[in-house]
């Protein structure tokens, strides 16, 4: 594939590591179409942030698209070489049945895939999947690598926090590399854990809000907390995911996740750099034995070639002055 140019498209526009795609890709020098959902109400959305970004007067036009209408899609792809398939529902409350959330997810990539099919130019898919797509299963393994899912079944009948998610996203990239070869399509999947660091959108994003907690003054309350967590710096999953679009050898499955630390060592890694934060130990947190999740190791994604950039220390830092500049902290 054609390094640095060619027209490509990043569904879920408006989310953190979209956004932060489309960043990069216009810095790149590719020409971009993305898809925001429109508002229930039919209201029209403020997408200032991402029409103000460097280039994109030039270089980025905007679409109307829902995954529960899959067709919605076809003119964002028409005449793209690329796809960086982001969207996806989230709903960790689980305010839907999983089924329905599961189907929308399902159907929504698969559509989105045949509209690339249909094409004739997209060259590559590049799939956002989660970590929780891998470690949830009953085996007691330190270490995972991509050939290990999370069982359905197991979060069916446990339903740890954000389950639905869960089952959908593992679904969901299921059917997306079964797609890819039984159609003949190029697929590749990223799998990220927790993201972190600055953000372009408006909107606190979850992520950030569920992994580092104690922040916001609901570490007590939050059901995240765990004996070790997975995270990952924003700059540096989303060059992955351009390394995996760019890259002529990429195949299957990448994690994405260079970190692990337990709640207690990154509230010592901020509590150092921020002592004003006077961080307190929770109660929960004190006595949590929560599950021992297992380090997902990224040798893949670094043996192919991709570097990650930002130590740990960095990522948090990142993260606080982005929050504080918007007013979060």
């Amino acid at each position: 594939m054609e390094e640095g140019k060619g027209r490509v498209c990043v569904t879920g526009g408006t989310g953190f590591i979209g956004s932060w795609i489309i960043k990069r890709l216009l810095e790149d020098g590719y020409t971009v179409n993305t898809t925001v959902r429109c508002s229930p109400e039919g209201q029209k959305k403020d997408v200032s942030f991402l029409t103000n970004l460097p280039g994109a007067s030039q270089k980025l036009k905007i679409f109307n698209a829902d995954l529960s209408n899959p067709e919605s899609f076809n003119a964002a792809i028409e005449g793209c070489v690329g796809i960086f398939h982001t969207a996806t529902p989230i709903d960790f409350e689980v305010n839907e049945p999983e089924e329905i959330v599961t189907k929308r997810t399902i159907d929504g990539a698969l559509g989105i895939l045949k509209a690339c099919e249909n094409s004739k130019t997209v060259k590559r898919v590049v799939y956002t999947s989660s970590a929780s797509a891998v470690y949830y299963q009953d085996k007691e393994e330190d270490i995972m690598d991509e050939n290990y899912w999370s069982d359905v079944n197991i979060l069916r009948n446990l339903k740890p926090f954000a389950w639905s998610y869960a089952v959908s996203k593992t679904l969901a990239e299921k059917a997306v590399l079964e797609f890819g070869k039984e159609h003949g399509l190029d697929i590749v999947t990223l799998v990220p854990t927790f993201v972190a660091g600055p953000f372009i959108c408006p909107k606190l994003p979850g992520s950030i809000y569920g992994s580092l907690p104690f922040l916001f003054g609901d570490i007590d309350k939050n059901p995240l907390i765990a004996s070790r967590i997975h995270m990952v710096h924003v700059d540096d999953v989303t060059r992955a995911h351009i390394f995996l679009l760019e890259h002529p050898n990429s195949k299957g499955r990448y994690n994405c996740s260079p970190f692990i630390a337990t709640f207690d060592e990154i509230i010592d890694i901020i509590s150092s750099k921020y002592p004003k934060f006077q961080i307190p130990k929770s109660k929960v947190l004190m006595g949590a034995k929560g599950p021992k999740l297992p380090h997902l190791t990224s040798k893949k994604i670094m043996d192919a070639g991709f570097e990650f950039k930002y130590s740990i220390e960095e990522m948090f830092k990142d993260t606080i002055e982005c929050c504080k500049e918007k007013g979060y902290l």
